[in-house]
């Protein structure tokens, strides 16, 4: 589900809502606004980021921050992601890094997308919104002992809920699938069950609406009428009220129907997945929806290994109309099916990734490194070794030097690569069974490591 911010496409959009809303004063984090179109679902924009603004003088890079790029439109986000992916990768960050997150947060709870005076109060002109503030939430509980903290943040989230249930960007937009599934993650990670979050405030267990009734409202249905889109996401109707795929859409609410975070762990692959429609009532149950949501993703990557980038409205995709992967994109679909149960329809994705993803992940920093160290984590995959790239070792550079980092856990290939990784130590097994061959003369004792496929 998550993606890295979009650079450039969408900072004027965002600039234009956030004064759009400035009553409801609330921006910024992981689903960028759409742009402006007649038809939101078919233009919200891709996970898979432009390239950032670099710094102006304007904008000092504060101490503790991630990343060496303007942080106006993606500094908490960023450093959310980057603590997430250093604990999926046993680092424990530096407190000047944790520090700098917490020092984001508004008295009410609420985090924007980057405070450049943090000692300044918050008021009707700061823009927070649920995307940062859910991302925050969900990287301080990786830290642990965060939980009084977080609690007014988890306040936030729940006075900032939509009557249908969901979330948008900011209070006062239409809830979309991806802050409301990124919520999602938040409450579960806070430990709050998201169906107890219900409106209008006060309503019955059996009554009311929730993040699910909102999530599962942006299905398509599993029929022949939806063509290709079926079990797809759609990001938000439009004008009209259809629903259009959305790719990084459909990748998040796989995560979130099923109450499942940005980071996931991994998961036994089983059959592959199949779109199924709910024949006992209009609408699919959260998880039905997030199989089918699954199903939608596995069909997308199985032509190509990877998901392409959706063109901003008025171009083509590329230069010569040809559409371009979506890298981003790509590794939250290989986290969704992953963490689903259907890892096996990822592989091919994976293997993508490893051979691809360096460049990009490059370019965009650490938001990116993590969304990597996300596709590892799942797959059980060394991050260590990402197709011949250290993925933690770059992200822990972009930031201050984290206080641990656990050393590289083994993990050979095969028997033969055992053997040579292992070196010394196997010879010395070796040694050890033939000399209770010659003194016992009953046998041998042939010890070999156990390994770890990647």
């Amino acid at each position: 589900m998550t993606t890295v911010r979009r650079g450039t496409a969408a900072l004027a959009v965002t600039t234009v809502l956030c004064a759009a809303f400035a009553p409801a004063a609330h921006a910024g984090g992981d689903v960028r606004p759409p742009a402006p179109s007649s038809s939101p679902s078919s233009a919200a924009p891709s996970s898979s980021p432009s390239p950032s603004p670099s710094p102006s003088p304007s904008v000092k890079l504060p101490h503790g921050l991630y990343g060496d790029k303007d942080p106006t439109y993606d500094g908490v986000w960023r450093q959310s992601l980057a603590l997430l992916g250093q604990a999926a990768a046993d680092v424990r960050p530096s407190n000047d890094a944790v520090r700098w997150l917490k020092r984001q947060r508004c008295a009410d709870g609420g985090f924007a997308a980057f405070r450049a005076d943090p000692a300044a109060p918050c008021d009707a002109d700061t823009p927070t919104d649920s995307n940062s503030t859910a991302a925050a939430v969900q990287a301080l509980s990786s830290l642990g002992d965060q939980r009084p903290f977080m609690a007014a943040s988890v306040e936030w989230l729940r006075a900032t809920q939509n009557k249908d249930g969901g979330w948008g960007y900011t209070p006062g937009m239409p809830s979309d699938a991806n802050s409301t599934s990124l919520v999602i993650g938040a409450l579960t990670s806070a430990g709050v069950r998201p169906t107890s979050m219900r409106m209008p405030r006060g309503s019955r267990a059996t009554e009311g609406k929730n993040a699910y009734d909102a999530l599962v409202a942006l299905s398509i249905p599993c029929d022949a009428g939806s063509g290709a889109d079926a079990g797809a996401f759609a990001y938000q109707p439009d004008q009209d009220g259809g629903l259009t795929a959305n790719d990084d859409a459909t990748a998040a609410a796989v995560l979130a129907g099923l109450g499942k975070r940005l980071v996931s762990a991994p998961v036994t692959a089983g059959p592959a997945p199949t779109c199924v429609p709910d024949a006992a009532s209009e609408r699919p149950s959260p998880e039905r929806a997030a199989r089918n949501g699954a199903s939608y993703l596995a069909s997308a990557l199985a032509a190509t290994g990877h998901l392409d980038q959706p063109p901003l409205p008025g171009t083509d995709s590329g230069d010569d109309g040809a559409a371009r992967p979506d890298v981003g994109n790509t590794a939250d679909a290989v986290v969704a099916l992953t963490a689903a149960g259907y890892g096996d329809q990822a592989t091919g994705a994976l293997e993508w990734l490893k051979k691809n993803s360096g460049p990009w992940a490059q370019q965009h920093g650490p938001a990116a490194y993590a969304q990597l160290i996300f596709a590892a984590y799942a797959t059980d995959t060394d991050p260590r070794n990402f197709g011949g790239i250290d993925l933690v070792e770059r992200l822990n550079a972009t930031g201050p030097t984290p206080k641990s980092v656990a050393p590289p856990e083994p993990r050979p290939g095969n028997a033969a690569e055992s053997a040579i990784a292992d070196g010394g130590a196997v010879v010395l097994l070796w040694i050890i069974g033939i000399g209770v061959v010659a003194a016992l003369g009953t046998g041998f004792l042939l010890s070999r490591r156990k390994t770890r496929q990647p």
